[in-house]
C-alpha cells in the first residue's frame, strides 16, 4: 500500500464513518429517550434513499401509500382511546398529522410531475415522506410498550424490522437504484481525487451534528429529551411527556435516516435491504459510546468506518467481521468497568 491508496481509503472510511456517525447518534437518541434498541434504523435510510430515486424517475413510492396507511392506523387508534376516555379535543390534532397530512401528501404528489421537480424540491419531498413514519410506527407498536423490559422491546424492535424489509420489497422491488448527485466537482487533493458528493456527505453530516447539539443545549424540546433521557420518572413528575419525548426521539431518527440515505444514494447502489447492514455499522459505533454519549458514539462510528475502508485493502472477505468483532473487546472492557444498576421503573 502506497501513500496515496492509503489517503483513498481513509477518504472513503471517512464519509462512511459521518454516516455511521449521524446513525450512531440516532441508535443512542432514541434508546436514551425509550430504552429502545431501535434496530429498524437501517430502513428509513433505504426508504429515503429509494423514494427519492422513485422522484426522479417519475413513479409514485410506496412510502407514500404507507404513510397513508399508518396515519389511517393511528387516526382509528387515536378515535378508539378518545372516545372511550372522553376526551375529544385531542382529536383534532391527531386527525391533523395523521389523515389531513397524508392527504394534502398524496394530492400534491399524485397530481404533481415529481420526474420534473428540482433536486431541492424531490430531496424535502423524501423527507416529508419518510419522517411522520417515526412518530407514527412509536405510536402504532412502541408507545403501548412503553412500560415493558428492555428485551422485550428488542424482540418487538427485531418484528418491526422485518415487517419495513418486507414492506421495502414491496413497494420497491428487488432491483437497487442510484440518485443524481448534488454536485459533479472534483477536486484534486494531493492526487487524491475528491468528489463534490463526498464533500456534500461529510458536510451535511457536519450541519447535521452542529444543528443536533444546538437543538439539545439551547431548545426546550431538546432539553426535555435530555431530562427524559437522564431520568424518566422526574421528568414526568416536571411535567414533560415522556410520549411525547418518545415521538420526538422517533421523528429525529427517521429524520436522520432519511437524511443519511438521501445523501448516499448517489454514491453507492441502495437495495430495500441496504439499510440493514448500514444501521448495524452505526450501531456498532453506537456501542463503542455505550449508548449513552454522543460524541463517543460518533468517533466510534468514524473508527468503524475507518476500519472498513482499511479491512477491505487488507482482507475483503473478511471486512465485515473485522467490523463487527470490534464490538467484543468493547462489551468486555464495559462489562468489567460498569457497575451494574437496576433499572429506575
Amino acid at each position: 500500500m502506497d501513500l496515496q491508496i492509503a489517503l483513498l481509503l481513509g477518504q472513503d472510511g471517512i464519509v462512511n464513518g459521518a454516516i455511521y456517525a449521524l446513525l450512531a447518534l440516532a441508535l443512542v437518541l432514541v434508546f436514551a429517550v425509550t430504552r429502545i434498541i431501535f434496530i429498524p434504523q437501517g430502513e428509513f435510510v433505504a426508504f429515503g434513499a429509494l423514494t427519492l430515486a422513485s422522484f426522479q424517475v417519475g413513479r409514485v413510492p410506496g412510502t407514500l401509500w404507507l404513510l397513508v396507511g399508518l396515519g389511517v392506523l393511528v387516526a382509528v387508534v387515536e378515535i378508539g382511546i378518545a372516545t372511550r376516555n372522553g376526551t375529544l379535543r385531542r382529536l383534532v390534532s391527531a386527525l391533523t398529522w395523521n389523515v389531513a397530512y397524508p392527504a394534502v401528501a398524496a394530492i400534491i404528489i399524485l397530481l404533481g410531475e415529481p420526474g420534473t421537480w428540482p433536486l431541492v424540491v424531490q430531496v424535502a419531498a423524501a423527507l416529508a415522506l419518510v419522517v411522520p413514519l417515526g412518530p407514527m410506527v412509536y405510536r402504532l407498536v412502541y408507545q403501548p410498550l412503553q412500560s415493558a423490559s428492555v428485551l422485550v422491546l428488542l424482540i418487538v424492535s427485531v418484528a418491526v424490522h422485518l415487517a419495513l424489509v418486507g414492506l421495502g420489497l414491496l413497494f420497491f422491488g428487488a432491483e437497487g437504484s442510484r440518485t443524481t448527485p448534488f454536485s459533479d466537482a472534483r477536486l484534486d487533493v494531493g492526487g487524491v481525487v475528491v468528489t463534490g458528493q463526498a464533500l456534500w456527505v461529510v458536510g451535511a453530516s457536519a450541519v447535521l451534528i452542529v444543528v443536533l447539539y444546538v437543538f439539545f443545549e439551547r431548545s426546550l424540546w431538546g432539553k426535555a429529551l435530555r431530562a427524559t433521557a437522564i431520568n424518566r420518572t422526574g421528568a414526568r413528575l416536571m411535567g414533560i411527556s415522556t410520549t411525547q419525548a418518545g415521538k420526538l426521539s422517533f421523528a429525529l431518527a427517521a429524520a436522520i435516516g432519511a437524511a443519511s440515505g438521501i445523501l448516499i444514494a448517489p454514491i453507492t447502489t441502495v437495495y430495500y435491504d441496504t439499510g440493514f447492514m448500514i444501521g448495524l455499522k452505526g450501531f456498532v459505533g453506537a456501542i463503542v459510546g455505550g449508548l449513552a454519549s454522543y460524541p463517543v458514539a460518533a468517533g466510534g462510528a468514524v473508527l468503524v468506518g475507518l476500519l472498513e475502508s482499511y479491512s477491505s485493502f487488507w482482507a475483503s472477505a473478511f471486512k465485515e467481521v473485522i467490523v463487527f468483532t470490534v464490538i467484543i473487546p468493547v462489551l468486555v472492557w464495559r462489562s468489567l468497568t460498569t457497575r451494574h444498576v437496576e433499572e429506575e421503573e
